[in-house]
């Protein structure tokens, strides 16, 4: 038995000037609507049993938005969020929770509103995202969930504010922490006489004598760089705010990371601040083959420090390199262009012993002297061990 076939029958279209035979027809496209603000959107995901119930509750979250029962959406990320911080208004209920990998993440419905908020406590650090059904009550719910959310409270003056930037999955991302941080009087007896006498100078440095946007601080590991620079992130507290780059390979590859950085924000009364921008153990940067080996790298820091990225921008960057002054790029330490040049060295014999006091001194310390963390070893009593190398010098026979 034959099956009978449905033929759909397509509308004719009538032309009522026909074109001319040999004349060019122009074909137009039919003209498209302007999508509904109002239309509906869909979310699709994949959710089995190796998903993370976190990706499943963010998923959740964006429902809401994308499906416009809630198409107004405002987001903050907040730093050195309390603890206890209730991240929510006071009407929100909770209708999911996932706890794991030491971040607390719920989502809250209210009326014609929902939140999503992602809490780590052990980094004082939260994202929260609301959406509703008008832009007004967006705002709303966010700034009720973030009330009362801060830890307002001053450093101890032994503690000074850092800000962490890395580049995650979402971006550039900021984070504040407390660090210790002991005044330059404290730590002077830790450095060489000609380092001291120049940090004694930088660390009055006020911004109308900040000459130069660069500084570079070089010599052999265990020297006290990195104590350092967390002094001068507390000597200059009052005007200067220092942030640490944990991947500079990326921040000089990525130029939306680099621009992120540059612009830094605007202080509460709507001046910028000072900034302190700290690239650990760039020995790659600046080297004097950095042109070949890095490529852009090198222009771009140059161009942070007093090019037409630097232009207008209260910036100073800060290098610590193992490298010597003689093997840095001639670039990165001509005149004009750096702030200092600080090299630390070991401390002479002389100073070493006075440093121990009556802790013994090995012989090795005696005669050559001693790097800070060589000293420190010595104070808790860990021998001092050094690796003598004992390979022929160039150009003798074998």
């Amino acid at each position: 038995m034959e099956h009978p076939t449905t033929i759909e029958e397509k509308p004719t279209t009538t032309v009522e000037n026909p074109t001319p035979v040999g004349k060019p027809v122009t074909v137009g496209r039919p003209a498209q609507r302007e999508p509904s603000p109002n239309a509906p959107m869909w979310v699709a995901g994949l959710v089995d049993d190796s998903a993370e119930t976190s990706r499943a509750l963010e998923m959740l979250a964006l429902d809401p938005f994308v499906t416009g029962r809630e198409p107004f959406a405002r987001t903050c990320d907040l730093e050195l969020v309390r603890t206890d911080a209730p991240l929510r208004p006071d009407d929100g209920r909770l209708v999911r929770e996932v706890v794991a990998d030491g971040s607390v993440s719920r989502l809250y419905c209210g009326d014609g509103w929902s939140l999503l908020t992602i809490h780590r406590p052990k980094v004082r650090y939260a994202t929260l995202a609301a959406t509703a059904v008008d832009e007004v009550l967006a705002r709303q719910v966010l700034d009720a969930a973030r009330r009362g959310a801060l830890d307002e409270r001053p450093p101890t003056p032994q503690r000074v504010l850092m800000g962490f930037w890395h580049l995650s999955s979402h971006g550039p991302r900021r984070m504040e922490r407390e660090i210790d941080a002991e005044t330059w009087p404290q730590i002077r007896p830790n450095y060489a006489r000609r380092a001291a006498e120049a940090v004694d100078t930088l660390s009055g440095l006020t911004p109308a004598a900040a000459v130069g946007r660069l500084m570079l601080l070089h010599g052999p590991p265990g020297t006290g760089k990195t104590t350092l620079l967390r002094t001068l992130a507390r000597e200059w507290r009052d005007w200067c705010q220092v942030d640490c780059v944990l991947d500079p390979e990326e921040l000089f590859r990525n130029p939306a990371y680099l621009l992120e950085v540059a612009l830094g924000e605007e202080d509460h009364d709507g001046e910028e601040r000072w900034r302190l921008v700290i690239l650990e153990d760039c020995d790659e940067l600046v080297r004097a083959e950095a042109k070949s080996t890095s490529g852009q790298s090198l222009s771009r820091l140059l161009n942070l420090t007093d090019g037409l990225l630097g232009q207008g921008r209260k910036v100073l960057v800060a290098i610590t390199t193992n490298e010597d002054l003689a093997r840095l790029h001639p670039a990165v330490t001509r005149p004009g262009r750096s702030l200092a040049h600080l090299e630390l060295g070991p401390l002479a014999p002389a100073e070493a012993l006075a440093w121990l006091g009556d802790v013994p001194a090995t012989p090795a310390v005696a005669r050559d002297g001693a790097t800070l963390a060589e000293l420190y070893a010595l104070r808790s009593g860990v021998p001092l061990l050094r690796v003598v190398d004992e390979s022929p010098a160039p150009g003798q026979y074998l």
